[in-house]
């Protein structure tokens, strides 16, 4: 019997374990996968700005967001790109519930506040439109397909920058242990992404075929990040 993403499934049971999964991880693994991802982050972005501008695209804007839950913490990541690379980061806010989310621009001097859920988001009313979207997600599969958390906040998101024609790269960042059972399928109205990441590696491969090492393969160049 094949576990489906709906209301009538097993979804909500699904959720619960892989957040108790998660919850469970030792500090020092989730501090030594944080790095990993963030290492492995550093050096697919560098490799795709160059294949994008070759291929006439910008990657400038980096959505992120603002970990919770246990959740891969990519925050130094997020300072290094603003202060060094230059780059614009922004965090969602949920302006309106049941809507899709808006990104805001983040540095580390931009004032926050508890937003929806009580998640830090920057205060302010510019928004801008992401080039890669940074998503935070519980469970995935080999095929990269998406579970979230149960709002549908980032398949609205996702659809609607589809819905406008804005190209963009959807990147879920996950826990090993988020891999979903084999017969998950997902619901009609779930955005699949380019790719997860994982501290073991990208699933199935590295967007824009930037060399990245897939889960499970060789190891890849890890830029140590303060």
């Amino acid at each position: 019997m094949q576990t489906r993403n709906t209301e009538e499934n097993t979804a909500v049971a699904l959720r619960a374990r892989l957040r108790q999964e998660r919850g469970e991880l030792p500090l020092s693994q989730r501090s030594r996968g944080a790095l990993l991802m963030r290492g492995r982050l550093f050096t697919w972005l560098n490799v795709a700005r160059e294949r994008a501008q070759a291929q006439g695209r910008r990657l400038q804007t980096i959505a992120a967001y603002w970990p919770m839950n246990d959740e891969p913490d990519l925050r130094p990541l997020l300072e290094q790109w603003v202060e060094e690379a230059g780059l614009t980061v922004c965090l969602p806010v949920v302006r309106e519930r049941d809507a899709a989310l808006v990104f805001r621009p983040w540095t580390p001097d931009t004032p926050m506040e508890p937003g929806a859920y009580g998640i830090e988001a920057p205060t302010g009313d510019t928004e801008v439109v992401p080039d890669v979207v940074l998503v935070p997600t519980l469970g995935y599969t080999p095929e990269a397909d998406r579970l979230g958390y149960g709002g549908g906040y980032y398949d609205r998101t996702l659809a609607a920058l589809n819905q406008a024609g804005h190209p963009y790269i959807a990147i879920g960042i996950a826990w090993e242990e988020g891999l979903l059972p084999e017969d998950y399928q997902p619901a009609p109205h779930d955005v699949q992404l380019a790719a997860v990441l994982t501290p073991a590696g990208w699933v199935p491969t590295a967007p824009l075929e930037t060399g990245g090492a897939a889960a499970g393969s060789a190891k890849v160049f890890s830029h140590t990040l303060r």
